[in-house]
């Protein structure tokens, strides 16, 4: 691979991950307390127009670490390639657990349409409600903490052998991969991961490395294998 393919990849997947990041925010943002409360199938109904724009945010979200993970293999091959097609096909599961996630999201804005409008009763639709606010808490909890987790792992596990980047960057990816982990893992024994508390802190050093890796990869881009191979 040319110093110019590096180049242009790192700059692409440095943008993808901004997108995913300000995806990710703009969708929580819309939806905001829509998913809390009682009434709220009502909710949806009266905020449809956020929650389409949650969808097509969310979507976006996946597609963006879709073309990440695919950009990344043939950068990554070269220093492990199971690695490297491990780290491709955890981003594909994570695309998959979101957009499941997202499918809830318009099956419940179009039972609140139902409901708002009297075809579904309100009993039929709490209950069909609670399993598909469920269905998407765990699709987002495995998505979105358990396997960025394990990505950002074999990822960073990936940069700091291959000397991509500088090894500061990608160890701070590798102590922020095991806090997101263990972070999803207190979600999966019944840690609410959806206030902020301190446990939220565990989230917080990927989050930020993952911002900064971005404009490194934007700016600077990735150090050649050759070049990866001479210095530190």
């Amino acid at each position: 691979m040319t110093e110019s393919y590096y180049r242009k990849t790192a700059a692409i997947v440095g943008m993808l991950f901004i997108i995913a990041t300000a995806t990710s925010l703009a969708s929580g943002v819309l939806l905001g307390n829509d998913l809390n409360g009682p009434d709220y199938l009502l909710n949806f109904h009266e905020s449809e127009n956020n929650v389409i724009f949650a969808v097509i945010f969310e979507l976006a979200l996946a597609v963006s670490l879709i073309g990440i993970g695919s950009l990344m293999f043939p950068v990554l091959r070269r220093q492990a390639e199971g690695l490297a097609l491990g780290y491709a096909s955890i981003r594909l599961l994570e695309a998959a657990f979101i957009v499941v996630a997202t499918v809830c999201l318009l099956l419940m804005l179009t039972m609140g349409q139902g409901y708002a409008g009297g075809t579904l009763n309100a009993a039929d639709s709490q209950s069909m409600g609670a399993l598909l606010l469920a269905l998407r808490e765990w699709s987002f909890l495995i998505g979105t903490l358990i396997f960025l987790g394990l990505g950002a792992l074999t990822l960073n596990y990936l940069l700091y052998q291959g000397q991509l980047v500088p090894r500061w960057l990608s160890a701070w990816g590798l102590i922020g991969g095991v806090g997101i982990l263990l972070y999803g893992t207190m979600g999966l024994f019944g840690t609410d991961t959806n206030a902020f508390d301190a446990t939220s802190l565990l989230a917080a050093p990927l989050a930020v490395q993952e911002m900064v890796l971005a404009l490194w990869l934007m700016v600077k881009g990735f150090r050649t294998p050759k070049a990866a191979n001479n210095g530190a």
